[in-house]
């Protein structure tokens, strides 16, 4: 018997991980590479610590140096890991976590006094010298459950260590000069890395970078504040000739224009990762702490706090959306401890979902009385929805089902489909007749909130375009879904022109300070 889940979380999707956000997993991408000459490697990008604000200083965005980051593969469809690469990280002060200090006094009465701030002067790729903060950090490759499963070191082989480091946040222009100059800095802290028993080398980078998630995030969440279907007659277009009152494309709608966020990024060969399933494989990142924290009354830098116990997962993030748009305000929390062989205990709000019902409530008698039209529900009436267990919790048939099929919440990619370059790609990835973007994988730039809306209020009842072709997947009917074809969206843009197109492949992040 097949069991069915979920789709996945983001930024603040649970009430519990509100309070942990260093550990808050925000989005997560697994594609395969489109970088020139890197069409043989898949790019996994898990981001942490959500709306931050560039100039939120002096101590800017720093990962917890107790918890554990991991980054799980599924490649035989069972719901369970077979890869799992774990990140933890330490941070620590020059002068032996003492800090830079400056003399300060009269002659013959100074005193040495540790500064304030992470930096006291210019930093480049070139000179480092006045950072008074640093993170670094080691990976480790679990083969097998990441509880019982054989570790390995990834090492650095630019370093000869098993230690990466990673750059300071983009405090601002003062500190970098400009744009270009923190660019270069950032880029040198992408390394080679050599993992156990691949001949190839893999690529690591963790750092901030531009969010890349786009959403009207404070209207979706005041009860859909705004008429969500395209108003013009093409995105874009300005010429009003949608839906009547419908949002239009402008990136004013999205709230996370000036946001940064941190990301942990890793290339690996594909060879080094499919096992001998079928060439499909099942992602999802998660975040853990120790089960026991007890404050120290009297903190320093190193001594803040004692971590003991077992590790305890306390985020979870596969597919986008899921823990804010799917799950039931009190399973969240239990969602974000779970496993994906264990997601039919939240069967129900996928095969039964509750937004598209939100979204009739709110808006079929409007669009009736714009319309003129008698429509009895815009909520698609296909139950169980065999077509949102499909696109999240099996895969397709032929695209992205792995060898066996467990019906879990995981980003299910086939790295067998070669890659779009970014000039090629389609924001709307399988149902823009682009089968390397989203649902097969997540890349940076496919509109997963106006692809998602689609999907739930019934897009894939009607006929989608494969190679050219607009093929009936057989999943439900047009007459299941009266709005199915119709456009929806936030009116927030996204599309790969505004990433980077090698690794790691997010824009840069935004200054704290021009």
């Amino acid at each position: 018997m097949v069991s069915h889940s979920v789709l996945a979380s983001s930024h603040r999707e649970a009430p519990n991980v509100t309070r942990f956000p260093t550990v808050d997993s925000t989005d997560f991408y697994a594609f395969n590479s489109y970088e020139d000459g890197r069409g043989d490697y898949v790019t996994l990008i898990a981001n942490y610590i959500p709306l931050q604000d560039a100039y939120g200083g002096p101590n800017y965005f720093a990962m917890d140096p107790h918890a554990v980051y991991s980054i799980h593969i599924d490649n035989d469809g069972d719901a369970v890991e077979d890869i799992t690469f774990q990140f933890r990280f330490t941070s620590s002060l020059p002068n032996d976590n003492q800090g830079a200090a400056l003399m300060v006094g009269a002659e013959g009465e100074q005193k040495a006094v540790g500064v304030p701030l992470k930096n006291i002067g210019p930093i480049s790729a070139s000179n480092q010298t006045a950072a008074n903060f640093s993170e670094s950090y080691t990976v480790t490759m679990v083969s097998g459950a990441q509880s019982t499963g054989t570790a390995s070191v990834v090492t650095n082989a630019d370093a000869g260590t098993d230690t990466f480091a990673k750059p300071l946040d983009y405090i601002g222009n003062k500190t970098f000069t400009d744009a270009a100059t923190y660019s270069e800095y950032a880029d040198s802290f992408i390394y080679s890395a050599s993992i156990a028993n691949c001949e190839q080398m893999a690529k690591v980078f963790v750092g901030q970078r531009k969010d890349p998630f786009v959403v009207n995030l404070g209207k979706t969440f005041d009860l859909v504040n705004y008429v969500p279907v395209e108003g013009d007659s093409a995105p874009g277009a300005d010429d009003g000739s949608g839906f009547p009152g419908g949002i239009t494309q402008d990136d004013a709608n999205d709230d996370l224009m000036d946001k940064n966020v941190t990301s942990i990024a890793i290339e690996v060969p594909k060879a080094c990762i499919t096992g001998s399933g079928n060439g499909s494989v099942g992602a999802w990142t998660t975040a853990s702490l120790p089960q026991a924290r007890i404050l120290n009354p009297d903190a320093s830098f190193a001594n803040t706090e004692v971590n003991g116990g077992a590790l305890t997962q306390v985020s979870r993030l596969g597919n986008p959306l899921v823990n804010e748009l799917v799950i039931g305000l009190a399973d969240k929390d239990k969602f974000s401890t779970a496993h994906p062989k264990d997601d039919g205990q939240f069967a129900d709000y996928v095969t039964h979902p509750t937004l598209p019902e939100l979204l009739n409530i709110l808006f079929k008698d409007a669009v009736n009385t714009t319309l003129g039209t008698s429509i009895e529900t815009l909520a698609p009436t296909n139950f169980p929805r065999t077509d949102l267990v499909t696109a999240f919790l099996t895969g397709f048939p032929g695209v992205n089902q792995l060898a066996n099929v467990t019906a879990s919440e995981m980003l299910r990619l086939n790295t067998g489909i070669a890659a779009v370059s970014a000039d090629q790609q389609s924001a709307f990835g399988v149902a823009g007749d682009d089968l390397a973007g989203f649902p097969n994988g997540r890349r940076p730039g496919d509109d997963v909130v106006d692809i998602a809306l689609r999907v739930v209020m019934g897009r894939l009842c009607y006929p989608v375009p494969v190679a050219g072709e607009d093929t009936d997947l057989g999943l439900c009917t047009p007459e299941d879904a009266s709005v199915g074809n119709v456009p929806f969206t936030d009116g927030a843009p996204l599309d790969a022109s505004m990433m980077m197109t090698s690794f790691p492949y997010l824009a840069m992040p935004l200054p704290g300070s021009e």
